[in-house]
């Protein structure tokens, strides 16, 4: 697997005519055509003053040319991907947090970022996509003055390549600043876990303003030579035809959308049965024991759980494929950094242990940006710690067993959510469900679940009260239960249990 501490180093594994990136009804973009279009933009930023460790916002609806923009830029600037689904006032938010010095938003958009970007003065940047080949633009710089920029060429290995916020559930969101040594390091380990090669080809379903689709399913892919076919974004109707159309030999995902995936495969038996995937892969949450078989007698394929965060450039452990075991119910062992696990006081554990997850390793960010005090809580003696409570066993593989701000406290009672919504999967009627703390007056926190029955399914929540208590400790046993359609979910297609009762009306 290639050494490289660089964006740019990365794609020096692709043969210049071989496929980069494709997208639907389009002529594919090589790899030559992709290093020619870092040439580009590198010029036209360092034409107006912009060069490395400068930041700039990138507000593009997902496909080839996000890629691609995200990519270009972060070879020689820092790349700021925003969610376009964003309001006025969140970007202007990010915009400042950020210190952005340019925009980039495609012909045509009426994204409400570009009337903050001319308020704050930010320099607006048009990206005009073309015709020869998936994901290649030309980029507008409009009004901006040429200049010469403080640091032009190629971005170095210890340059910030990529900055995104932590998802901010109960604060303000916090600034993780990765470099190019970080995100090539977390890259080559996702290619050296999934065994990928310049013969395989991704399916890109995730969002590009998100960890997990910008390193695993784009950048991953491209440092072994291999292709990313970039869909719109993910879609469960249109899923089976893109396989056809895109013939990949993996996928990565989250939960969510795995499990959307499995309510339509029964419909397009002929399109698995004629492209075969050679591995599924799923990060950002847990994925259900339950779906992980369903999901490999659908496919006849294996499916691989890693366990990835912003702070680790995605990646930190991850089961392996066969022949080597896989247990689901674990994230697997480390693959990449080295992960332990560590008491409140910043002792390491032995096996079997229960404590905070902790890392360390290329991949991981040096710290938050202007948050001393958050730095000084993430890091213990060199290790970062996670947040998430869990244990490993004697072969190294990794159990999460919750969020350690997750855990339900019920007057003193610790209760991991992920081990209800894995009781409750077991119910023949279950699709999803969502465990998480409502707030109560005298106990602090009571259990609550979010259920969505499978279709034709019918159970109500006494029923599934009852199934619960024949499995878990009272105490653990939500107290209520809601069915709803649909799991509200985060713009990552995350769930998120942390502020759920409040968004569900649900407390004192």
């Amino acid at each position: 697997m290639n050494g490289a501490t660089t964006i740019e180093q990365l794609l020096a594994a692709g043969a210049d005519q071989a496929d980069a990136l494709l997208a639907p009804a389009g002529a594919p973009l090589s790899y030559a055509g992709l290093r020619q279009q870092i040439a580009e933009t590198r010029t036209s930023l360092n034409g107006v003053g912009i060069g490395r460790n400068d930041r700039v916002a990138i507000v593009l609806p997902n496909g080839a040319e996000m890629a691609s923009a995200f990519i270009a830029v972060a070879c020689s600037a820092t790349a700021a991907p925003l969610n376009p689904g964003y309001r006025a006032e969140e970007f202007d938010f990010y915009l400042s947090d950020l210190g952005a010095k340019a925009l980039i938003v495609e012909q045509g958009s009426v994204s409400p970022a570009i009337a903050v970007a001319l308020r704050r003065g930010v320099a607006l940047f048009t990206l005009c996509p073309s015709s020869i080949g998936a994901g290649r633009f030309t980029l507008d710089t409009g009004a901006a003055v040429p200049a010469p920029p403080a640091r032009g060429g190629a971005a170095e290995a210890d340059d910030v390549a990529l900055v995104l916020h932590t998802s901010g559930t109960t604060s303000r969101p916090k600034i993780v600043p990765l470099s190019q040594r970080n995100v090539s390091a977390s890259a080559r380990n996702i290619a050296a876990t999934t065994r990928l090669a310049a013969a395989d080809r991704g399916l890109n379903v995730m969002p590009l303003f998100h960890i997990h689709g910008l390193i695993a399913a784009v950048l991953a892919p491209l440092s072994a030579g291999g292709s990313v076919f970039c869909t719109s974004g993910f879609n469960a109707l249109k899923f089976f035809s893109q396989i056809e159309e895109a013939r990949p030999s993996w996928y990565s995902a989250v939960p969510t959308m795995h499990q959307a995936i499995l309510t339509r495969a029964g419909h397009n038996a002929d399109i698995i049965k004629a492209h075969r995937l050679r591995f599924i892969r799923s990060s950002s949450s847990s994925l259900p024991p339950q779906v992980i078989a369903q999901l490999e007698s659908t496919f006849d394929a294996p499916v691989i759980e890693a366990y990835g965060m912003t702070e680790a450039a995605h990646q930190m452990a991850c089961n392996p494929l066969p022949p080597l075991q896989r247990k689901p119910g674990t994230v697997g062992p480390a693959a990449g950094p080295e992960i332990a696990i560590m008491d409140e006081q910043g002792t390491l554990l032995p096996a079997g242990a229960i404590g905070e997850i902790v890392i360390r390793g290329d991949n991981v960010t040096t710290g938050y940006e202007n948050n001393a005090r958050a730095n000084q809580e993430a890091f213990t003696n060199g290790w970062f710690r996670t947040g998430d409570q869990g244990m490993q066993d004697d072969d190294g593989y990794v159990s999460i067993t919750g969020r350690l701000k997750e855990i339900i406290n019920r007057g003193g009672e610790k209760i991991s959510p992920r081990e209800v919504d894995e009781v409750l999967m077991d119910h023949p009627a279950v699709l999803q469900v969502v465990t998480f703390g409502i707030p109560h007056q005298k106990l602090g926190e009571e259990v609550g679940a979010v259920v969505v029955l499978k279709d034709g399914a019918s159970a109500g929540e006494r029923q599934l009260r009852d199934f619960a208590a024949t499995r878990l400790a009272d105490f653990k046993v939500p107290r209520k239960i809601l069915f709803l359609d649909e799991i509200p979910k985060g713009a990552t297609g995350k769930l998120q249990r942390i502020g759920l009762a409040q968004k569900l009306g649900l407390g004192d």
